[in-house]
């Protein structure tokens, strides 16, 4: 087991090294760059902006140089903390991005650990009531989730709070705390907060992963070992939680590494319906500025958590199912 955990920690740094270099092609592969569409804006606001002020406003934001040169510089800024300045906000990109990472894995994974716990759970009481009230109302709880775009969920949220009760929904802190430093009392105040985003942003996942559980687990109950083991004596209950449900539990263990990204990225409309000050919104406007070191660093943040999560994946599978092993 060590050996293989090693081997997969090797690949995963490969693939960080590659993704990085991917990242930072794809950031400037759309024509133009930050500078041109900042110097637009000059002129479409009646300002003139001569050749000398532009060739100094180059060597400013590093663009004068070749591409591969401020991929180095970036890259090699990484190893140290320092992931370039954001051309939009002229600030380090660790300070924009500080708070908002961190709540970002909050939000996160708290949505990840309601899309298991939900998705396990509905799926094994479907599983073992098939056909009955239960299922039904479960697949079709399912199939509207699925149908459901998030942000259109959020907003209807956002409506129906307003409505019934005359309250905001929105954000993650309330107006005293939005701007206070940490404290307890911000803390608090940002675990009420987090129902209504982590339900909005969780329902869709767990929709699709309780008709996986589900139907995996049906197959498994149907086969020979279930029936042995229950012609032995052993109670329904033990051989559901001893057998199949281990067995049925593989594919959602190996999803981890596509829906923990899939939570952020997926969640960044929602972020700015519900108003969270999460990376969502942060990587939508860098992206529509083109503030390639920002914009780069958001996506490297979610390729490495695709790829944290596909390592993390890997040995869960090892841990529920001992069938699985690196064969030589």
């Amino acid at each position: 087991m060590i050996a293989y955990s090693l081997q997969r920690f090797l690949y995963m740094i490969l693939l960080l090294l590659l993704l990085s270099v991917t990242t930072f092609v794809i950031i400037q592969l759309p024509p133009g760059d930050y500078l041109t569409m900042y110097i637009t804006r000059l002129e479409a606001s009646g300002e003139k902006v001569d050749q000398s002020e532009i060739e100094s406003l180059k060597r400013q934001y590093g663009l004068d140089r070749p591409m591969y040169v401020q991929f180095l510089r970036w890259f090699a800024g990484i190893f140290q903390g320092r992931f370039g300045t954001s051309l939009q906000w002229n600030r380090p990109v660790i300070e924009i991005i500080g708070d908002r990472m961190a709540l970002t894995l909050v939000v996160n994974l708290a949505s990840l650990v309601l899309v298991y716990v939900l998705s396990i759970a509905v799926g094994v009481y479907s599983a073992t009531r098939q056909y009955s009230v239960g299922d039904y109302a479960a697949t079709a709880v399912g199939f509207v989730g699925l149908a459901t775009p998030p942000f259109l969920l959020a907003l209807l949220v956002m409506v129906f709070f307003h409505t019934q009760f005359d309250m905001s929904v929105g954000g993650l802190f309330s107006k005293e705390y939005a701007h206070e430093p940490w404290s307890w009392g911000r803390v608090v105040d940002m675990i009420k907060h987090l129902p209504v985003p982590v339900i909005v942003i969780a329902i869709g996942s767990t929709a699709g992963l309780i008709r996986v559980m589900r139907g995996v687990l049906l197959d498994e109950l149907g086969k020979q070992y279930v029936i042995t083991a229950r012609t032995k004596g052993l109670t329904r209950r033990r051989v559901l939680f001893k057998y199949p449900v281990r067995v049925a539990i593989n594919p959602m263990v190996s999803t981890i590494g596509w829906v923990l990204p899939g939570l952020v990225s997926g969640g960044a409309i929602v972020a700015i319906v519900l108003s969270l000050p999460t990376v969502g919104p942060l990587l939508y406007r860098a992206l529509l500025s083109e503030d390639m070191y920002l914009a780069g660093t958001l996506v490297m943040f979610l390729g490495i958590l695709t790829i944290v999560g596909t390592f993390i994946s890997d040995l869960l599978l090892m841990v529920v199912d001992p069938r699985i092993r690196l064969d030589r």
